[in-house]
């Protein structure tokens, strides 16, 4: 659990100095047996539905670490956001690996995901569609390296909101958790389309077969 907590620098550096000022064993021992800590301190099985959605997001966040770096060769200038998507995630878990009905009123304070990052998604997605031409088919993932790259965290992304809705519904984590996820698939769509569009790159169509 530790990287999840270490996580939340990425958007509150100044109340979690303290923490990055410790020193972090990588390897603890205490999941030997199948079980971790979530940050109410309750131990569960690693099998458990709020560890699930926490590999999914990790997952996502390394799936557009690659997108990025195919962002950063081909020189496009979203990589910023793709960070600052990938410091939202890990808040995201965080959130997560807070259950929203028993934490102490301290951690959920500590751990809430606020709505406004879901509106900065959608300004993205409006900015970007008013330059890309409409869409009139169903678009395969396609369209270059970075554009497939980032077709595939638009997938895993989807996976990962399919595991944040149970724990949304039984009030474990927060609505605007599986909003942004819901937006963020969007998104990466929207930018996959754009990244074609700034390479020249033609992406493939669906066509009925026969």
């Amino acid at each position: 659990m530790a990287s999840f907590v270490l996580a939340r620098p990425c958007r509150l550096a100044i109340r979690s100095v303290n923490v990055l000022n410790r020193s972090v064993r990588i390897y603890t021992k205490t999941g030997d047996k199948g079980k971790s800590s979530n940050y109410a301190g309750q131990r569960l099985l690693k099998d458990d539905a709020m560890f699930e959605a926490l590999g999914c997001t990790d997952e996502l966040s390394s799936s557009i670490g690659h997108a990025r770096e195919h962002c950063t060769e081909i020189g496009h200038d979203f990589q910023e956001q793709l960070q600052t998507i990938q410091c939202d995630l890990q808040d995201i878990g965080s959130n997560i690996a807070t259950p929203r009905n028993t934490a102490s009123d301290e951690r959920l304070a500590q751990t809430t995901f606020p709505v406004e990052r879901v509106e900065q998604l959608e300004k993205w997605i409006d900015d970007m569609d008013g330059v890309l031409p409409p869409l009139k088919n169903f678009i395969l993932p396609s369209g270059g390296k970075t554009a497939t790259a980032l077709h595939m965290s638009r997938s895993i992304c989807r996976r990962a909101e399919r595991r944040v809705v149970p724990l949304v519904r039984s009030e474990a984590a927060d609505r605007e958790v599986q909003m942004y996820l819901n937006r963020l698939s969007d998104y990466l769509f929207t930018l996959a389309r754009r990244s074609a569009q700034l390479e020249g790159k033609t992406e493939s169509i669906y066509k009925r077969p026969g």
